[in-house]
Parts: C-alpha cells; sequence; structure tokens
C-alpha cells in the first residue's frame, strides 16, 4: 500500500509542479502577504494546492487533507495528506530555482508529534529533480536509490538551516549560528526546509535544523531524509516538529544535538 501512496503523491506532485513552473515562466501572479511583510503567498500558491486537493480528493475520497492555503478536512480512512504546494515561496517570488512541491501522507491525526508518516515526494520542477520514499522502501532521486553521508565528523560537516519570517526571530537564530558555525565546515541557507531534509537524504548537506517549522514544511522531507539513512527528531528524543527538526547521520545527529544545545537552541524565542 505505501508504494501506491508513493506513486500517487508522485504522480500528483508532478502534475502539480509543471503548473508552477508553467506560472513562473509567465510571470508571478498576484502576491500577498500572510503573518508579516515577509510571510509572502502566490496565485500559483493557491492554484498549486487546489489542483493536489483536487485530485487526491478524486483518487482517495477518505482521506483527510493538510495544506498551507486552505482549510484542513477531517479523515475517514485514518490517513491524512499533508501538503505545501510551494515550498520556497520566496525563492519562487525572486526566480531562485530551489522551491518544490511537497506531498505527504500521515497515518493517525496531522500532528508530526503523534503521527507515522507513510510515503513522501518533494518535487523541484525548475531543477528537474523529484525525491520520494515509502516507509521502509528505501528514498530515490529522480528513481536512483539515495543516500545520506555517513561517518562525517563535526568541523567537516555542512549543515543547512532556515530563519523565521519574524525579524525578531531572524535575529536570535542568526545567535545560535555564530555559536555554531565556527564548529562545522559551514553553514548554507537556501530558503527551503523540504529541499534541505532532500539534500541531506542524497548528500548534498550532511546535517540540517531549523526551528519553527510547520507541519507540511518538514512532512515530505523527513520521510525522505529518514529512509535515505539520516536520523530526523526533535531535541532530547522529541519527534521533529515546531519546537525543533534535525536531520543527520545518526553519529553525527549525537554531536550536533549538544552543539545546538551549547548554543541555546532550546532557549525561549521570540513570537
Amino acid at each position: 500500500m505505501t508504494r501506491e501512496l508513493q506513486n500517487l503523491a508522485t504522480e500528483i506532485a508532478l502534475r502539480a509542479g509543471e503548473l508552477i513552473l508553467r506560472r513562473r515562466t509567465e510571470g508571478v501572479p498576484a502576491t500577498t502577504s500572510k503573518s508579516s511583510v515577509e510571510d509572502v503567498v502566490t496565485l500559483a500558491d493557491h492554484e498549486s494546492e487546489a489542483l493536489i486537493r483536487s485530485l487526491l480528493a478524486d483518487a482517495r475520497p477518505h482521506d483527510g487533507f493538510f495544506g498551507e492555503e486552505s482549510e484542513a478536512s477531517s479523515s475517514t480512512s485514518g490517513l491524512t495528506w499533508v501538503v505545501d504546494p510551494i515550498d520556497g515561496t520566496v525563492n519562487y517570488l525572486y526566480g531562485i530555482p530551489n522551491y518544490a512541491v511537497s506531498i505527504a501522507v500521515v497515518e493517525g491525526e496531522p500532528d508530526p508529534l503523534t503521527w507515522k508518516a507513510l510515503a513522501a515526494t518533494v518535487t523541484n520542477p525548475a531543477a528537474g529533480e523529484t525525491f520520494s520514499a515509502a516507509l521502509g522502501e528505501g528514498a530515490t532521486l529522480n528513481g536512483e536509490t539515495i543516500h545520506s553521508t555517513q561517518g562525517v565528523p563535526a568541523p567537516l560537516a555542512l549543515l543547512g538551516t532556515g530563519f523565521a519570517y519574524s525579524a525578531e526571530r531572524r535575529i536570535w537564530q542568526a545567535g545560535v549560528v555564530q555559536h555554531l558555525i565556527g564548529q562545522v565546515r559551514d553553514i548554507r541557507r537556501m530558503g527551503s526546509a523540504e529541499l534541505d531534509l532532500c539534500s541531506v537524504a542524497c548528500g548534498r548537506l550532511d546535517g540540517y535544523y531549523e526551528r519553527g517549522l510547520n507541519p507540511w514544511d518538514h512532512a515530505a522531507g523527513a520521510l525522505i531524509a529518514q529512509e535515505a539513512g539520516a536520523r530526523v527528531a526533535g531535541l532530547h528524543g522529541a519527534a521533529a516538529s515546531a519546537d525543533f527538526t534535525l536531520a543527520a547521520d545518526p553519529e553525527l545527529f549525537d554531536v550536533l544535538h549538544e552543539l545546538l544545545l551549547d548554543a541555546g537552541a532550546e532557549a525561549s524565542i521570540p513570537s
């Protein structure tokens, strides 16, 4: 069953990816703000989510839906689709080719602290890359098996992270980076949490951490990274969630966990 769900996620993600790439070529449609002027949403975000929602409803009418841009619907099947129609909307707005359609299906309530992710696809149409995974079946990039890096010591580790839309939170997050950056090879901030997690899955990054992710920001990428061999979790053994998400091979994970705690990564942050 997980393979069937994975195939469906991939089929629909590719169709949505074609749509947003076409809209990007035509010129990004009207843009509005959500939580702040920095937190933008385009007409293409809404179009992409509407397409994904419609296709899923046709194929799986009893499943729930939990997306970034529209109302959630409950499940009678026990499964819910967690969707980000464009992860990396600011990159999309500026024409930076690092954005993605992200689709995951989870068992249980749409809560990362309790759900069980079953299948996922993240596609970057601008790069022509599609990452996918099913629980217990490994992870792929364009159909080829991928693996996370293993045995990289922290001083040689290339990490990814992300910043919040709130200026106050970004300032706090910069303090964590300042503490950490001298203890690793370097840190990248590329603007798409899902693609950062997929970069861990295929070895482009050795690790990734971020605080404040929404469920749709990491549902698919977390499963893909996990199936590629990375450990994906929060701090102190918690599940990955808005509280914290860290991904790396198990040995590096433990070292980064302590470095992040030393950097104050679990301290109270501005709202």
